[in-house]
């Protein structure tokens, strides 16, 4: 746990004179995955060959495909996302940018400049 906390990247928020708050990546990328994958639309977040083989070991990795990018400006998020087939690409994507961005904001507080959606696959076993 402590090489957890050593490793992680972290944002932090001043909320009063008693001190500040950390947020680490994982969590603004948790916030982000969870919703995603809440927009009709979507059938799954898309993530690298290591999420792949964590999550068919049985271990769920919610934060999987995401990058988060902190700045003194604000967060920038990057999703890859597998689509269902049926669906309008441009406007389930409006949305997916719009329901993450009020999230992180919502949740954590940041400023989100940039949700990028990254189309990686068409999901044919869900359709519309």
């Amino acid at each position: 746990m402590a090489n957890d906390v050593k490793n992680a990247n972290w944002s932090s928020k001043e909320v009063s004179n008693i001190g500040e708050i950390m947020i680490a990546d994982d969590v603004i990328a948790t916030i982000a995955g969870v919703a995603a994958t809440e927009v009709e639309g979507v059938s799954a977040m898309q993530g690298n060959i290591t999420n792949e083989l964590v999550g068919k070991l049985g271990m769920k990795n919610l934060t999987k495909g995401i990058r988060v990018n902190l700045t003194e400006d604000g967060v920038t998020v990057d999703l890859s996302v597998q689509m269902c087939y049926g669906y309008s690409i441009p406007k389930t994507c409006k949305e997916v940018q719009e329901k993450v961005k009020s999230a992180i904001e919502n949740m954590v507080g940041l400023t989100v400049n940039v949700v990028n959606v990254h189309i990686v696959g068409v999901d044919t076993n869900t359709t519309r």
